[in-house]
């Protein structure tokens, strides 16, 4: 997929791009604020440009992923049924021209073409417990964390919201990191060491089986603390050398995998303290930022007109566009949750017009059942009458309207990078305002990881250094 590569501007080009997706969001707000389980009670259809209308009306799903979100199938070629409106065409050109690109130095991570449930590039012992999309991000993350460390000279890597630990381990016992990982969750961090331990026996029996490729140095698991980290303060424990650390205290890198709302703020905040020498952090849950204080942190975006992000833009940012691009041209059955969701909250507004979208306990295999069962398994979980009046009539005209429903709903999601690259950019640019530098790597495939991208900042220009960092799998 296209888009801006934030390796080719300039300081000046990315508080211009700031200026741009400001400017474009807000332009396409209502688009963006619109939540999809109000599109009857809101007639969001309605809200559209007339031409649009006619333009997206009876696109089936994969005609909506390969037009709209210009995700075609392999070999497909492109095919419009009628010539669209040059605002629409406008709408698609600049969401892809102004997004980040998503897009690593890779197709189709090689590690998994021979076993999709295995990544040929880790051992056995490091895919243990681990899921695929996660040895997938813990092996790419960790290789780059280990070039950096080199690059930039630091004695030790500080994993922040390290979780089970399975990156932490990784670059600790498969990469020979000084690690030290920090979780607040002190069940986590149990199960954390319990897989320490269980990988140093398997380790060690693979050394004995094997004694001419044992490593000369030795092991070190990674040394952990339960800390939760105060976005807002100062946290000493993430700058303290370890035991082992050499004289005149440590030279940090900080990383974080995935690191939610505030705690990638936590994060940035701290990457200003003279003991950090770098960072690399792959953020998510955009939504979980304090508002104020999460965003924005930089003066130049603060400044900007239209450029205050609502809860429903920060969690639409977090939508899977790739994926969802597969459903559509999958027609997956699941697409019709949104429509039946859409219906229940008629007819939840029509039973107590006070209660506005309350949340609805998950409806196993809803798409295999009528709308009319599950309107009424909705108001159940709702604590309403099950057994209340229903329009059977009204009910089957909404769900005639099912693809229309899936075709506003993709109209936001091709606009949710836009608000992803801005929250990315005014990172950057918090960086950049302090004297510091900043790129942003995409390092994942987005199939695999729809958070995909890695802030990596330092406090030193590494100049063709960070070409080091993006090397493509091979």
């Amino acid at each position: 997929m296209p888009g801006v590569s934030v390796r080719g501007l300039s300081y000046e080009g990315r508080r211009q791009l700031a200026v741009n997706l400001t400017r474009v969001l807000s332009l396409y707000r209502p688009i963006l604020d619109a939540y999809i389980i109000e599109f009857f009670t809101d007639n969001l259809w309605g809200t559209l440009p007339g031409s649009w209308q006619e333009a997206l009306d009876g696109l089936t799903p994969p005609q909506l992923a390969t037009l709209l979100l210009e995700v075609p199938r392999e070999g497909e070629v492109v095919r419009y049924r009628s010539v669209w409106p040059l605002t629409l065409l406008a709408l698609k050109s600049t969401a892809r021209a102004l997004a980040f690109t998503r897009m690593p130095g890779f197709q189709t991570p090689s590690e998994f073409l021979e076993n999709p449930s295995q990544s040929s590039r880790l051992t056995a012992p490091f895919r243990k417990h681990v899921r695929p999309k996660k040895q997938h991000e813990i092996r790419r993350l960790g290789e780059l964390v280990k070039k950096l460390s080199d690059v930039t000279a630091c004695t030790q890597v500080v994993d922040v919201g390290s979780g089970q630990g399975h990156l932490s381990r990784f670059m600790s016992l498969g990469l020979g990191l000084k690690v030290k990982s920090i979780e607040g969750d002190q069940r986590l961090v149990g199960r954390a060491q319990h897989l320490d331990q269980e990988l140093l026996q398997t380790l060690e029996k693979e050394d004995r089986r094997n004694p001419q490729g044992v490593q000369a140095s030795p092991r070190r698991s990674p040394h952990h603390v339960v800390r939760w980290v105060d976005p807002t303060a100062l946290c000493e424990e993430l700058l303290l050398p370890l035991e082992n650390s050499p004289r005149g205290g440590a030279r940090v890198l900080l990383t974080g995998l995935h690191a939610c709302g505030d705690l990638s703020v936590a994060l940035l905040r701290h990457f200003s303290r003279p003991e950090v020498a770098a960072l690399a952090l792959v953020g998510c849950c955009y939504m979980k930022l304090s508002d104020p204080g999460g965003y924005p942190l930089s003066q130049w975006v603060a400044a900007l007109p239209g450029s205050q992000l609502s809860y429903r833009l920060r969690e639409g940012a977090c939508h899977a566009l790739e994926e969802y691009a597969e459903r559509l041209q999958d027609e997956a059955p699941g697409l019709r949750t949104h429509c039946y969701r859409a219906a229940l909250e008629t007819a939840i507004r029509v039973a107590r017009p006070e209660l506005r979208r309350p949340g609805v306990q998950g409806i196993p295999r809803a798409h295999e059942i009528k709308i009319e069962q599950y309107v009424r398994r909705g108001l159940q979980r709702v604590g309403l009458d099950p057994q209340l009046p229903l329009d059977a009539a009204a009910l089957g005209a909404q769900q005639a309207q099912e693809n229309r429903v899936v075709a506003f709903f993709s109209l936001a999601l091709l606009l949710a990078p836009l608000v992803e690259t801005l929250i990315l950019l005014d990172r950057l640019l918090y960086i950049q305002e302090q004297g510091f530098h900043a790129e942003l790597l995409p390092i994942f495939s987005p199939e695999l990881s729809p958070r995909n991208l890695v802030l990596v900042a330092t406090k030193q220009p590494l100049g063709q250094a960070f070409s080091v960092l993006e090397t493509e799998d091979g």
